[in-house]
């Protein structure tokens, strides 16, 4: 079953401080930017519409009257926490589409809502350029909401914006791994502080990105699902100058693409954010079609016809199945079944010269019944057979601006990590007429990491019920 993409545009600008006194952050034309190059075409998804933001008007702002525009940033985010919970019923993943950070305020609403229903907790994945944690405690004065949305939603600011409905905070700071920040973050202690768990990108590039992917979702395990931010200044300015606080040591556009696919590659993750693309330093459109392949890329694992949508259900009984090279056992539904009755052997003769099987030089693929290039997957079980291309992971080479450069899919290498063949043990026995073939080893997270609410299921198959820097300062985030 196909877990469908829904997109859902959240073109606010509220948290950000005017490029000049005339003039209003471009961000949010980023939405109608990347829907120009045919971002939910490609994605196959449904357009959730969008949700228009307040008038962006700074007034006579100043420092010390806490984070501007905070009532409408705080009504907006609990319009926006309606919506994507609206479409988390449907059985949908949600897309948003920013706007700048502060549209993580109606997500970490939403995700707080939904822990609650469910009984759990839900988690952050914070993947940005920079930490977003100004808070009153660690700064003399604090303005633009987009700079400070990390400390907002775990609890730290003004009361408006980190306890709408009563709920504080959003995220505890357990729950949240933050991915991509420079070395030098202006906030890196104050994170260490807090017991927030990060991975800069020196230590994610040395990693690698599919490995990363998996650790962010190792440190999540207690969780019921999660959430992931991501902001496009995460990567480098050489590839993507069109950010409103562009940083040196960044990542490149194929490290986002693998990273993306790791962490959505799992019913656990509820959902994607995507902020800070200004399409006013973008003239020719080329960063937005850029991103519009980067997001296509990362989200596949979502689409994919073996993806199955998220399931609150209670746990049930589970038998463990070993998983070949990891160590680890994933737990499955434990499905009731007719007991198996032996085949009556059949002795047959040989009669005259072999004859060899025209189907023998057939390419499964073929035999299975896929169809060309391009079109629609077979429901029946020809979708096990699509691939995806391996990144290599490990240290990065020399990180410069030709390392930084976007390369095909078959120069990323034949390592593992979080994209690599979906082929599943029931082809294999097809293939080779063998029962005793072991099955691969898994793409992605493990699909019975966390508590066991979000569990993977086959919705078709099994009937509802009891399944038993210190760099320079932001300047795009403060408003002075």
């Amino acid at each position: 079953m196909m877990r469908r993409i829904a997109v859902l545009d959240a073109p606010t600008n509220l948290g950000l401080r005017p490029p000049t006194s005339t003039s209003v952050p471009g961000c949010a034309k980023a939405p109608g930017a990347l829907r120009d190059h045919g971002l939910l075409a490609r994605l196959r998804a449904r357009d959730a519409g969008c949700l228009t933001p307040p008038r962006y008007d700074p007034g006579d702002w100043r420092p010390g009257d806490g984070v501007c525009h905070a009532r409408e940033i705080s009504g907006y985010s609990v319009a926006l926490a309606d919506r994507i919970g609206a479409i988390i019923d449907r059985g949908e993943f949600p897309l948003v589409l920013g706007g700048d950070c502060s549209v993580l305020l109606g997500s970490a609403l939403a995700m707080h809502r939904l822990g609650e229903a469910v009984g759990g907790r839900v988690g952050l994945v914070f993947v940005d350029g920079h930490s977003d944690f100004r808070h009153p405690g660690n700064a003399s004065y604090v303005g633009a909401a987009a700079g400070e949305d990390l400390a907002l939603v775990t609890g730290r600011g003004q009361a408006d914006l980190a306890a709408i409905e009563g709920r504080r905070p959003y995220f505890r700071d357990i729950d949240v791994v933050v991915l991509g920040i420079r070395a030098q973050d202006e906030y890196r202690l104050d994170l260490q502080a807090a017991g927030i768990t990060t991975r800069p990108v020196p230590a994610l590039r040395a990693e690698g990105a599919a490995r990363t992917a998996q650790w962010a979702h190792e440190q999540l395990a207690d969780c019921a699902g999660y959430w992931v931010h991501i902001d496009v200044d995460v990567l480098d300015p050489a590839v993507m100058p069109a950010v409103d606080a562009p940083d040196p040591g960044g990542i490149a556009f194929a490290e986002l693409e693998i990273l993306l696919a790791g962490l959505v590659d799992t019913p656990h993750c509820l959902g994607v954010e995507l902020t800070v693309f200004d399409p006013d330093y973008d003239p020719d459109g080329s960063y937005a079609a850029e991103i519009v392949n980067t997001v296509v890329a990362g989200l596949a694992p979502v689409s994919a016809p073996s993806a199955v949508p998220p399931r609150l259900l209670p746990p049930g009984p589970v038998s463990p199945v070993p998983r070949p090279g990891n160590g680890r056992s994933a737990e499955r539904p434990v499905p009731p079944g007719p007991a198996a009755v032996p085949a009556p052997a059949v002795a047959v003769e040989t009669i005259g010269p072999a004859v060899s099987d025209p189907t023998d030089d057939v390419d499964p693929v073929d035999r299975d019944g896929a169809g060309p290039e391009g079109d629609d997957p077979d429901p029946s079980g020809s979708d096990l057979l699509r691939r995806l291309p391996v990144a290599e992971d490990g240290p990065a080479d020399d990180a410069g601006a030709g390392s930084l450069r976007r390369g095909s899919k078959a120069d990323e290498g034949n390592g593992t990590g979080a994209l690599g063949s979906s082929t599943g043990s029931g082809l294999l026995r097809q293939v080779t007429g063998r029962d005793d073939v072991a099955e691969p080893e898994p793409v992605g997270p493990p699909a019975a990491a966390g508590p066991g609410r979000l569990r993977r299921v086959a919705v078709e198959d099994e009937p509802a019920g009891p399944a038993g820097d210190t760099g320079p300062h932001r300047t795009g985030a403060d408003i002075a």
